[in-house]
Formats: C-alpha cells, structure tokens, sequence
C-alpha cells in the first residue's frame, strides 16, 4: 500500500513538474483528480448556481471555494477527447476538423453562425493557421442589445471586423499566449492582450479563456467567456473623456503623474469616480489635494504595478502597489473586492498600458494621514476618544514629528473613565512621544521623550518590544507626519524606586518590614534594573506562624528567601514566552511561563503585574516562589537544616 502511495505520489509531482506553463499546470492537475472517473477526464469546480467553470489547483480542490462561493465538482473530457458510448472515461481523441466546424463543436456556435452571416465562413474553412478566441454562446447573450443590434442587424463590414479582432493570423497554443504579450489582430493591425496568470488562468483582453486548445486543422480556437472590443487608447486617454473621472483627473494633473499613464507599461489603476471623492470630509480631501507629497502617496495607493483582470481573480491575493503598501485584491462571487470591500463598480476598462476598475471610495493610505485619521475607524477607538477628550487633537491633526502609543480597546478598564480630567490629560499626553519613531529601529535601553516630558525606558525581548509596560501589538501606522504603535496596555510610567512602589501600597507592609530587617533598603533604592516577584501580606499570612517567626528571626536566610524572589534585568509581562527563565539575585533561576493570560514563575501565578519603577519592574504574587528543585536552591544559600522550603 506504501509502494502504491509512493508511486501515486511521484507520478503526481513528475506530472507538475513537467507542466510548461500555469494554465499546463492547473490543467494537468485537474487531469489527475478526473483520473478515477477514466482515462482523459478533468476534474472541474463549477460555482454553484452559475455556468462558470474552473480547472482546479491544490488549494481550489480543498477549499471548494472561487471567489468565496461554493463550488462543485464536475467531471468532463480534457480538451481534445470525447466519449465513446459504453466506455470510460473519454478515450477518443476528437477528430480534427477546420475552425468553423470546430467552433460548433466546442460550444461557439452562435460565432459559427455569425461568421456565416458575416461572410468569414469560407477564410475558416479553408487554407491558413489560424488562432479564433471565439465567444460563447453566453457571450453573445450577455451582449448589451444596442450593440449586438448594430452588430448583426444587417450584413455589414461591422460584423466581420469584429470577429477578425478575434483572430491572430498564427496558430497560438495556451503555451505561446505568454503573460503580457501581445499579438496583432486580423482587423486593422490592432492588438490583442494577453495575460496568463500564476493561477493558470489565461485572458485576452480581459476575457477568460474557459476552453483553451481546442485544435482545428487549420488552427487553434480558445473559447472566452465575453465578446473583446478593439483598443487603441492608453489608460490617461481614459481618463481625460470620462466625466465621471473629472476629480481624478484634476488630481492627477496636480501631482504630475498623467504623463506617466501614457507611457508603455503594465499598469491596473482603481479609479475613484467623482462621488469617491465626494464622500471624503472637505477638510481631508483639501489637505490632501493641497500637499503633493500625500496626493501622490494616494495615488499612487491606486495603481498595480501590472495589469489584474477581474476574471483573473479567484481569492483574495494582497498585491504591491506603486506606493509601496498592498491591496487586498479579491472577489465575491462576481463582485471584485478591495480591502475585503465591494466598491467596484465597472470592471476591466482595457487601454493599450493598463486597466481601469472604476471604484464608488477613495482609498487613503497611511502615508497620506495625520494621526487622528491613522487611529479612526480601529481597534484604538476608546484610546482615540480620550485623546480628543483630553483636549490633544492639535498635535494628532498638525504636521509634528509625533508617535502616539495607543492602547488597544480592551487595555481599557472601566475605572479609566472615572478619573478627572487633568489625570487623564496627564496620561494621555504621556501616551505621545515627541519623534516620529519606527518600531523596527527601537533598541534595548533606549529613552524617548513624550509631550508630557517623562522619560520612558525601551526593552526588547525574544517576543516583543515594549515601551515600559506597554508592548507593541500590531504594525505600524506610519502617517504623512507622525506614526501610531498599536500597544497592548494603557502605559503607567515609572513612579520612584521599587522600594517606593512598595511603600505606596498597604499589600506589600509585610514585606516592606522584612525589606527592613534583611538589610535590603539601599538595593531596591539604588540605580539598577531589577525585577521583583514582590510576596503580597497574603503571601506571608499563609506561611504558619512558627515558619514566620523563624524566618523573620533569621536575617541571612531572610535575604537568602528576598533575593530568591529578585531577578537580574527588567522583565514585564509582555517580555514573558514560555520557558523564559530569570536568573535571581541568589539561587536556582526562576522558570516562568503564561497560561491564560497569566504569567506564572515557579508555577506560582502573578496577582498584579507591571508595577514599574525608575530602577526595575514590581510583580505582585501571593505566594511565597519556592524553587522547583528544592536541593538545588540548598546548595544555591548553602543553608543546610533549612525547612523553610520543605
């Protein structure tokens, strides 16, 4: 059975391997999952209640999903076979006839029909090598009616120079249409379009083809899924005679970037209509036009660096764009999505360099905002409000140089709105730092300055980098002037040594004593960088009173139990990973670990944590931390008799 899998597997990954291009690697795919059902059979996924088909790849197969729909599989014959009545599978090759009968054949045969009418019947039936990407029958029918009118209405020239558009006077199997190519057309030497996508999809001028390489003895014929239309302008062309682009054109004419959109290139622009940017404040979309820097940043956020038909897109695929940042370019159903969002509202408007989607929203990019704008519409709201409350919207909607740590939602207790106005200005203010920082450039040790003019500490650990007690949560947000670091806690900035923290709250009086009486006084008040496992008095009430009284008479193991608990650096939670250990001032390390949220040392879970002080970090435990090996931390203080531990 092994053997069989090996084999099955093997034959799967040489079949891939040998695949000459994407569409020959989704259709040799979609060849091995039809194998069970015969030979020359191919495993299509239809979206269910449409007539839309797919070649399936890996992820197709097991998401049984396009474009966010439910599909089903389906089996038909591979291109070029057919069945044979009480026979499996599809083992005829089909025989070669020419183009017009092929179209017949293949599905096309209202194109068969309306080249007999338009004469084109005698040039497909005889000598040549042709490639016809002929319309489906759907096609036709999804032609609006004026136009297929003028089309057909009569015998005229229309008629035949509209299918000649569809035809290359070479045989072009899927293996030539190369993505980005283009070839002339049999009507007035205009152009056709390719692109063949990673996916396997292949277009010509944006038009899927649905039945690739199907041969005729005088050429080759890809069904498409739509009728094409000649191009002859570039995408600014577009632009300058759409009025409903007349805002975008303005734009485009203020940041100097028309003259780039009538160059050669690959470009697919998301054109905001007039009512995109109408949507947009007043006072936004004057900043914006009236800063160069930021209009051509939001331009720019509109604009594929190559060309992106709506058929090609069958999930959601983050793409660059000229600004440097990436859409979330997507689909649902039949609808093109951005960001998630189903704003398109006329798709594949095909020029000579590009592509136009037009959209109903103007999308701003991060680099085009002032904080205020960075931090609306986010997980931040709550921290958002109190800024604006706390009477600092000048400096989140100005032009200076600022970083603001917001707080995410949850960080936010009930008990934040209770306090007065001038402490909580006082906290906000402090949430803003006087620089435009990058969180990748922030270093262990380093200080920044905030507008309330404290000093905040920097540490970077394995697993996060944190501002004193607030760690870093999310990317950047880095604005026209400003960033904004999404934090996991609202910040408490340091308030004394770690003896004053202690002093301040009546749960550490106990242990404030035994501070005393140890000697330890000076330590928690000099310089340094500690972290302190700090027993609350609920920690010393659960010892028994004899084991008490014996270790607060002993001042040597009395310091031996305090420097146990004292580690060597600065640790908040944030910096805590499973398995992190902290080396004590005496003694085995201390393993800590989070399970719930809850940071734990020695199995001991932490009550209150991030208590920060100028000289190191207080976490309230109410149990005494014991070491996990007990012999180990006897001969650590050399105490032998000790039953402290016991």
């Amino acid at each position: 059975m092994k053997v069989c899998v090996l084999v099955l597997g093997l034959a799967l990954v040489l079949t891939v391997c040998v695949a000459r291009s994407p569409y020959q690697a989704v259709l040799q795919h979609s060849r091995i999952r039809g194998r069970q059902q015969g030979p020359n059979v191919c495993a299509m996924q239809q979206l269910k209640g449409t007539n839309k088909k797919y070649f399936t790849n890996c992820k197709q197969w097991y998401h049984r999903k396009v474009c966010g729909k439910p599909t089903v599989i389906t089996y038909e014959c591979c291109p070029g076979y057919e069945k044979i009545p009480g026979e499996r599978g599809c083992p005829a090759a089909l025989p070669l006839v020419n183009i017009y009968n092929t179209l017949g054949v293949v599905g096309a045969s209202t194109t068969q029909m309306y080249s007999e009418r338009a004469k084109l019947k005698d040039e497909i039936e005889g000598p040549g090598s042709f490639t016809f990407f002929a319309p489906s029958n759907e096609a036709w029918a999804a032609l609006p009616t004026e136009i297929l009118d003028a089309l057909v209405s009569n015998v005229n020239i229309e008629l035949l120079n509209a299918l000649h558009y569809h035809m290359v006077n070479r045989r072009l199997t899927s293996e030539e249409l190369r993505h980005g190519s283009s070839f002339t057309s049999m009507y007035q030497d205009f152009h056709v379009h390719i692109h063949h996508y990673s996916n396997g999809i292949v277009t010509v001028n944006c038009a899927r083809l649905i039945k690739p390489d199907q041969h005729a003895t005088n050429g080759i014929v890809h069904v498409v899924d739509r009728v094409i239309t000649a191009i002859s302008n570039n995408v600014n062309t577009f632009i300058e005679i759409d009025e409903d682009l007349e805002t975008l054109r303005t734009a485009m004419a203020a940041a100097g970037m028309a003259a780039m959109l009538e160059n050669e290139g690959q470009y697919t622009i998301f054109a905001p209509t007039n009512e995109a940017f109408e949507k947009i404040p007043p006072e936004t979309l004057n900043r914006i036009l009236g800063d160069p820097v930021a209009l051509r940043d939001l331009l720019n956020y509109h604009i594929l660096k190559h060309i992106q038909c709506a058929e090609s897109i069958v999930s959601g695929t983050p793409m660059e764009t000229l600004q440097g940042t990436v859409l979330e370019v997507g689909c649902d159903g039949d609808q093109m999505t951005l960001n998630g969002k189903a704003i398109i509202t006329k798709k594949d408007q095909l020029g000579t360099n590009g592509v136009i989607h037009y959209i109903n929203e103007l999308l701003i990019p991060d680099s085009a905002k002032v904080l205020l704008e960075l931090a609306e519409g986010s997980s931040v709201s709550t921290a958002t409000k109190l800024f604006v409350e706390a009477g600092l919207t000048p400096h989140l909607t100005g032009s200076e140089a600022l970083t603001m740590l917001a707080p995410l939602n949850d960080a936010f207790l009930p008990s934040a709105w209770t306090v007065d106005s001038l402490t909580m200005r006082q906290l906000m203010t402090n949430h803003i730092l006087k620089e435009q920082l990058s969180s990748s450039s922030l270093y262990h040790g380093q200080e920044l300055e905030t507008l309330g003019g404290l000093r905040l500490r920097v540490f970077v650990y394995r697993n996060n980098v944190c501002i004193e007690n607030a760690c870093i949560a999310a990317h950047d947000k880095k604005g026209r002037y400003a960033t904004m670091f999404t934090v996991d806690k609202v910040l408490t900035p340091p308030t004394g040594t770690v003896m004053d923290v202690l002093k301040a709250h009546d749960r550490f009086s106990l242990l404030v004593g035994a501070i005393q009486t140890a000697g330890m006084t000076e330590l928690l008040n000099q310089q340094g960088a500690l972290t302190f496992f700090a027993p609350t008095n609920d920690a010393f009430s659960a010892m028994s009173q004899p084991e008490l009284n014996k270790l607060m008479r002993n001042r040597q193991q009395l310091e031996a139990v305090l420097r146990y608990h004292l580690g060597v650096g600065i640790l908040v939670s944030g910096g805590v990973s499973s398995h992190t250990r902290v080396q004590p001032l005496q003694g085995e390390k201390l393993e800590l670990g989070v399970r719930n949220y809850t940071v734990y040392v020695n199995k001991v879970p932490v009550a209150d944590a991030d208590l920060m002080a100028t000289n190191g970090v207080v976490h309230a435990v109410n149990s005494i931390i014991r070491p996990l090996r007990e012999s180990d931390l006897r001969s650590q203080l050399s105490l032998p008799g000790l039953d402290f531990f016991s």
